[in-house]
């Protein structure tokens, strides 16, 4: 029964999105989050990472938090940096788009801060989940 159920789930992921290549579609999952999983077919999950990662990154824009960039003498910001850019395109949309930068003077800065890195690092994980899925290792 075992070696049935293996073979089912070895093919799952085939007929979820059979047109798209493995790296397109983590891609997409990185650039707008929840895309992934909508493109896999599972809407729910995909509109709740969107959701999520959307409102997190607005409140921490709301609190006038610290959007990361590089600094050259400081390392620990290439690190913040790309916890920030995991959130894809609201990032790109938040430091370009709209110029934002955050507020030091803000008494809400750290907790803003906290939330964009937050937005960041859970769209990443969204999109470890969206390769776990379409590897078959996940349902």
């Amino acid at each position: 029964m075992t070696s049935s159920r293996s073979s089912q789930d070895s093919s799952v992921p085939e007929k979820d999105a059979p047109g798209l290549p493995l790296a397109l579609l983590t891609v997409a999952a990185w650039v707008v989050p929840g895309l992934g999983h909508a493109l896999l077919k599972r809407w729910r999950r995909g509109v709740v990472f969107f959701c999520l990662v959307i409102f997190s990154a607005s409140l921490g824009a709301l609190l006038e938090g610290k959007l990361f960039t590089i600094v050259g003498d400081q390392p620990l910001s290439r690190l913040g940096t790309i916890a920030s850019m995991g959130m894809g395109a609201p990032y790109f949309v938040l430091r370009y788009g709209l110029g934002y930068e955050g507020n030091i003077l803000s008494a809400t800065y750290e907790y803003g801060g906290a939330f964009l890195l937050t937005a960041g690092l859970m769209n990443l994980l969204v999109v470890l989940d969206v390769w776990d899925i379409r590897q078959g290792r996940k349902d």
